[in-house]
């Protein structure tokens, strides 16, 4: 079985919290395993940290999330927080079956990864893998981690401009990424303790509007238009039951302090 043996749909663009955005993810990645469709999407947050699988919750300043109506949650994959700007974070996510897709980490990524680089091409951004390992600059901070040529894409002048992570469950694999639209520093590295320099911040990341002119309407569509292209997906939407599984697991798991101030 290979991608184009596959039904698919495209969600998108939709704006859910955090939680619930997450939950429809994990419910994707579940319909595909009992042979639905598979699913491309793209996605906005409401102004919303997300944590990885393994962060420690002390690396956020909760007071500064709370007073700044900074929602935050946690991801099932890895890697550090990202603040996702409502108006300068455009996300995304790839569900598919494992049987589908290369066994072998790197190779998925690769494959994934394909449909976003070429988007970045025709929003008019010559964006390319990072072309080797750089150090941190905060490590809490996914935009400010190490970066590593397998996943990290990057402008033409090396800041900084995608990150993308996969999980696996239920014999689905998911991948999912940030693009940075435009930037707001000092909203994203308020959202670590410590201190964080934004003047760091701006030396390591970029943002599509400052390479090219475009909107960001314009840069979403085209992302959702590159991203079902790719594997000839139909216009589709959530299930009723879909819907009502996620906003059950939204509740159950994802805006809990269980998971989301878990400990790693």
């Amino acid at each position: 079985m290979t991608l184009a043996d596959l039904d698919w749909r495209v969600v998108g663009e939709e704006r859910h919290d955090g939680p619930l955005t997450m939950a429809f993810e994990e419910v994707a990645a579940e319909t595909v395993a009992d042979g639905g469709p598979a699913t491309v999407r793209v996605y906005t947050w409401p102004d919303t940290l997300s944590l990885g699988y393994r962060q420690d919750p002390d690396s956020v300043d909760w007071d500064f999330c709370e007073r700044e109506g900074i929602g935050v949650t946690r991801r099932p994959t890895g890697g550090g927080a990202i603040y996702h700007d409502s108006v300068a974070d455009i996300s995304y996510g790839i569900v598919a079956p494992t049987d589908a897709v290369p066994g072998d980490l790197m190779d998925c990524y690769e494959l994934f990864c394909e449909p976003i680089l070429d988007a970045f091409e025709g929003i008019g951004v010559a964006a390319h893998f990072v072309d080797s390992e750089r150090e941190a600059v905060h490590q809490p901070a996914c935009y400010l981690r190490e970066l590593h040529p397998a996943h990290d894409i990057v402008g033409p002048d090396g800041r900084k401009l995608g990150g993308n992570a996969q999980y696996r469950q239920r014999d689905a694999v998911v991948q999912h990424g940030s693009l940075s639209f435009s930037l707001r520093p000092e909203r994203h590295c308020g959202c670590f303790s410590g201190d964080v320099d934004t003047d760091a911040f701006r030396e390591r990341v970029g943002a599509i509007d400052e390479y090219a002119d475009i909107d960001r309407e314009a840069a979403v569509a085209t992302l959702k238009e590159t991203l079902a292209e790719w594997v000839d997906a139909e216009e589709g939407g959530w299930t009723d039951e879909e819907r009502s599984r996620a906003r059950e697991r939204a509740e159950s798991k994802y805006d809990t302090d269980a998971w989301v101030r878990r400990s790693p």
